[in-house]
């Protein structure tokens, strides 16, 4: 599926990339580069160590699984047929939790920052939530990720809490910032 982000920007959904055997054995391999490089740049990507190989196969395996349940949604970006981005997100376990889910990762590639991938990786995931029935959409983000909250903020998520000095990176220590993205409240 084409995104509306640069030309030759495609942004695939889970079922497109598992459909093609070569694509999906690269994923895993591209996108721990991708991860491990953001994390290794500072990213807040929950890791406060790049994150071996195994740990992303093991990662990208428990979303496929939750995707293939009816549970969550992968996209991947890539711009001329290299993997520059993912992102996903997963239904809550939790029974009384059930209609709502989480947007847990946004990562896209150092090179392509500032091209629009993020917000059309974002923006798939946001209507696959719509589609797929989910009432509320979450995220949690890093406070001093500004570019991140200010895409967020554009489309549409609102912030409802924030947990000051929440997140330890070292002896550094940043907000948690929480967003929603409320479908019940939007025609």
């Amino acid at each position: 599926m084409a995104g509306s982000g640069p030309a030759g920007l495609a942004i695939l959904d889970a079922t497109e990339l598992t459909s093609d055997p070569d694509l999906g054995a690269r994923l895993t391999e591209s996108a721990h580069r991708i991860l491990a490089d953001l994390v290794r740049g500072g990213a807040a990507l929950g890791w406060i160590e790049p994150p071996a190989r195994p740990d992303v196969a093991e990662l990208l395996g428990h979303v496929l699984r939750a995707v293939r349940n009816g549970d969550g949604s992968l996209r991947a970006a890539y711009l001329d047929r290299r993997l520059v981005g993912l992102g996903y997100w997963l239904r809550y376990a939790r029974p009384t939790h059930r209609p709502h889910a989480d947007l847990e990762k946004i990562a896209v590639d150092t090179a392509a920052h500032g091209r629009g991938i993020g917000r059309a990786l974002t923006a798939a995931l946001v209507a696959d939530a719509r589609r797929a029935g989910i009432e509320v959409l979450t995220l949690d983000a890093r406070g001093d990720n500004s570019n991140a909250l200010h895409l967020y903020r554009s489309l549409g998520f609102t912030e409802y809490g924030r947990l000051a000095d929440f997140v330890a990176v070292g002896q550094r220590r940043y907000d948690k910032v929480f967003y929603m993205l409320d479908f019940r409240r939007q025609s």
